[in-house]
């Protein structure tokens, strides 16, 4: 079997595309100098942030006064929580609700509110991996400062009702933060009808670089201060822009959310090739509703094999993959997600998450689909478990 190389892990970070990488490379030699300064290389610079601002704007209809822009997503939703919170502390609103499977730079910082005096609700998912739209309107209570769902899982890739959620929000009076990483570019995103108060971002899921984000703020909302020490981002993120990468995510978001639904229609179509052809092998299942999915996304949980020896076993053959979140990757616990929709232990180990994209081929599908059931019945012929498994279905 020839070797080759195939890169199926897009929900952990993609590939700087060739058209953003040109957009930001004069800025490096060329257009380098400061947004803060007077004079016209600074100018220039200035200019071309707020070029960007509007680009990132107009890919959610938000207004380019609405748009920080931040270091990753992860501080997105630091800033967003952490805020809030602060800002509605005085009045006594010290509640927050957000849901048992988010990312954990959002359910991190919950814990951490937890230490600092507030009460977090996390909210359960059904077996397929969505959040009860309801269940938000009776957790709300008369303390309740921020509703934080995510948009779009990272591990499961299930798209949670946010209109609904935030309509609901929205009659309560209440403020409604989305995590959108996964999201942007893949569906298409309009704040104002769904009902988005706060919305996170970041730029290498969608071929940007590393490193760089944007939070939308709904005017009328107002937070403290992120970083003290300078009057960028109107006053209220200091630091020296990253002029480079700003410009990136301006070029990234503009292309990833041109013609999403083309872009959906060729990659899932090779999605679900990867998710038909994965599921033969026995005692195989689908985590997630295949309905109101990510279009690149195929997590599939494999008994009688462990997700990092999978994973290992891929590598030697050219695909990159993963088990689970990438920002989790180097813990031997099970998913929380794969454990909230009720999973056992060692079936959630060994899940495989494929996120592909539009830069994925039909070559690529057909050599994973080659590969993994090669791998995996290597892999099981050597498991006590899988012997386990064996027996006790032949009893």
């Amino acid at each position: 079997m020839e070797k080759k190389f195939v890169y199926a892990d897009n929900a952990a970070t993609t590939r700087v595309s060739d058209e953003v990488l040109k957009s930001m490379l004069p800025y490096f030699t060329d257009y380098y100098g400061n947004a803060s300064s007077i004079y016209e290389l600074g100018r220039n610079a200035q200019r071309d942030i707020e070029k960007s601002r509007e680009k990132v704007a107009k890919a959610i209809n938000a207004s380019p006064s609405e748009i920080f822009f931040t270091s990753c997503g992860s501080e997105s939703d630091n800033w967003a929580i952490r805020g809030v919170c602060e800002r509605l502390a005085s009045k006594g609103k010290k509640h927050i609700i957000t849901s048992v499977f988010e990312h954990h730079a959002i359910l991190h910082t919950c814990q951490y509110m937890e230490k600092h005096g507030y009460d977090v609700t996390y909210l359960p998912i059904n077996k397929d991996g969505f959040v009860n739209p309801e269940d938000v309107r009776n957790a709300i209570r008369e303390d309740t400062a921020i509703v934080s769902i995510m948009y779009a899982n990272n591990e499961i890739g299930t798209i949670q009702p946010i209109k609904e959620i935030g309509a609901i929000c929205r009659e309560k009076k209440v403020i409604f933060h989305t995590d959108a990483v996964q999201a942007v570019g893949n569906v298409p995103i309009d704040v104002k009808d769904q009902n988005i108060d706060i919305l996170s971002l970041s730029g290498h899921k969608i071929h940007a670089q590393k490193g760089i984000g944007a939070i939308y703020i709904k005017k009328g909302i107002v937070l403290p201060n992120l970083i003290f020490g300078g009057a960028q981002e109107r006053n209220k993120r200091a630091g020296t822009e990253n002029v480079p990468a700003i410009v990136g995510l301006g070029t990234a978001i503009e292309i990833a959310t041109s013609d999403i639904q083309k872009k959906a229609e060729k990659v899932t179509a090779m999605r679900n090739r990867l998710i038909e052809g994965i599921l033969k092998l026995p005692r195989t299942r689908l985590n997630g509703g295949i309905e109101n999915r990510l279009c690149g996304n195929c997590n599939i949980s494999i008994e009688g094999i462990e997700g990092e020896s999978l994973l290992l076993m891929l590598d030697i053959n050219g695909i990159c993959a993963s088990s689970g979140s990438a920002c989790t990757s180097g813990s031997l616990d099970p998913s929380h997600v794969l454990l909230a929709l009720g999973l056992k232990h060692e079936v959630a180990h060994g899940s495989l998450r494929l996120s592909i994209n539009e830069e994925n081929t039909d070559e690529d599908i057909d050599y994973i689909l080659e590969v993994v059931p090669k791998v995996v019945e290597r892999l099981r012929a050597m498991s006590p478990l899988w012997e386990k498994i064996v027996k006790e279905e032949n009893n």
